[in-house]
């Protein structure tokens, strides 16, 4: 056990739309062009805001979420990712203080646990000196957090600025520097959030956020910030040596993209061999996989190019009719059903795994961290075992025939409900769950694709 400095930051907001990720992103490739080996972090399940980190400064984003992994995993994923990093920003979720019930998974809560300075944005547009009268409620708020100033956003003008900053400054409240307004600095949005940075010609967007923050932004202060940040004691981590190894196949490209790096770090350690494919791209399975995962995403907005290519579909489906170990989780689980209907009420052929009809609606169905019980022993697990999972969702599964896998309860209502199915050797819900928070799981999953050999199935 040692204890180490770790320079970080968390950045937080008023609420969401204040402009966290645009600022976030622009302040990591503003540290990379310093040359600096900056680590980012987001706070809470987010998946989308996370390929904006890693676009910004060419290191994979990790999600700091109590409620997923626990406070103790959460410092660790924190301790082992930024233990090489000359500075780590955490961007936080919605408002500083606004999380599950509680306030777990809070930005204010991971930043206890981090014992990390706070930086505050606010969204200025539409505000004068009432800003100030904000940043002083944020900070009092919970004076055990350490709130150590602001970054005012889309600012309309000089004058305007130095409005807001002379009334912080009478308050005791440091601003590192405002952000003029400007619609270059647009981030697309889509149903679940930001549109993921594959999607899109985002490098230029970034670049011109960067050149903002470089002229706009106390850089300099905010560094001296995060290297004077308390020092946190560490372990180092020892992984003990897999005796065997087993191959699992990813789903990745444009249409499923939603992983956690250090949950597919646990499967690692516990001997899996990643081998990424794309649903949308290949003609086939990837060859001598034991086991196959089929993360979130967005199928419904590549639902006609998912249809076409035919040859994947049918090996997907006759690899899990012969006992592939699988876990899918929402979009997979919406592109192993038999169809899904997209947003304008058109039909697309699945894979047929399951029985069922995937529906896009214009409502979110359901958002928010659940508890969900394993009701029959399967490749996660034995009946009764207990898992922490977040579900976020606009689409409903309708017509859907098969034993239901799992007893969820939602955490911030107690409202329980069955969810899930479970086929052979397949589990497939709208649950996304982090390994490293439910290591039994992921143990579970990769020694039944141990004890599973499969060859490449001919269509």
């Amino acid at each position: 056990m040692q204890t180490k400095n770790f320079p970080r930051l968390i950045i937080s907001a008023t609420q969401s739309g204040s402009g966290k990720t645009t600022i976030t992103a622009g302040l990591l490739a503003a540290l990379k062009n310093r040359g600096l080996d900056v680590q980012p972090y987001k706070v809470g399940p987010d998946y989308i805001d996370t390929g904006w980190h890693a676009l910004a400064c060419g290191k994979i984003s990790h999600n700091l979420d109590s409620w997923l992994v626990g406070a103790d995993n959460l410092k660790k994923i924190f301790i082992d990712t930024s233990c090489s990093a000359d500075i780590s920003i955490v961007e936080g979720v919605m408002g500083l203080y606004d999380g599950g019930r509680g306030g777990i998974s809070s930005t204010a809560e991971i930043s206890k646990l981090l014992d990390a300075p706070v930086i505050l944005i606010i969204d200025a547009k539409s505000m004068g000196t009432s800003a100030a009268a904000v940043a002083l409620g944020f900070k009092e708020f919970d004076k055990s957090i350490k709130f150590a100033g602001a970054i005012l956003n889309r600012v309309g003008s000089d004058s305007h600025k130095k409005m807001i900053v002379d009334a912080l400054t009478a308050l005791g409240i440091e601003c590192f520097g405002a952000i003029k307004r400007n619609d270059e600095f647009f981030l697309p949005e889509r149903h679940l959030g930001l549109v993921p940075t594959a999607e899109n010609n985002s490098g230029d967007v970034i670049k011109k956020i960067c050149a903002a923050v470089e002229e706009q932004l106390d850089l300099d202060a905010l560094i001296d910030l995060a290297k004077n940040s308390a020092p946190l004691t560490s372990t180092s981590s020892q992984f003990l040596v897999p005796s065997s190894y087993t191959k699992i196949g990813v789903a990745r490209d444009e249409a499923f993209n939603f992983y956690y790096g250090a949950s597919l770090q646990e499967l690692k350690n516990l001997g899996a061999e990643i081998v990424y494919f794309s649903p949308l791209h290949d003609k086939n399975l990837p060859e001598g996989i034991s086991g196959l995962i089929i993360g979130g995403g967005f199928p419904e907005m590549f639902a006609e190019q998912l249809e076409q290519n035919k040859n994947i579909r049918a090996e997907i489906f006759h690899a899990i009719e012969n006992g592939l170990p699988t876990f899918a989780e929402c979009g997979g689980f919406m592109y192993l059903m038999r169809e899904l209907v997209d947003f304008d009420g058109k039909n697309f052929e699945m894979c047929g795994v399951l029985d069922g009809v995937a529906t896009m609606t214009n409502k979110l169905q359901t958002v928010g961290y659940v508890e969900a019980e394993i009701l029959n022993d399967c490749v996660l697990g034995t009946a009764g075992d207990k898992i922490r999972a977040h579900e976020f969702h606009f689409s409903t599964a309708k017509n859907f025939f098969g034993e239901e896998i799992f007893k969820c309860t939602r955490m911030r209502t107690g409202k329980e409900y069955f969810a899930g199915a479970v086929k052979k050797n397949l589990v497939a819900s709208y649950l996304h769950i982090h390994f490293v928070g439910c290591p039994n799981v992921a143990k579970n999953f990769v020694d039944a694709c141990k004890n599973f050999s499969i060859k490449k199935i001919p269509c």
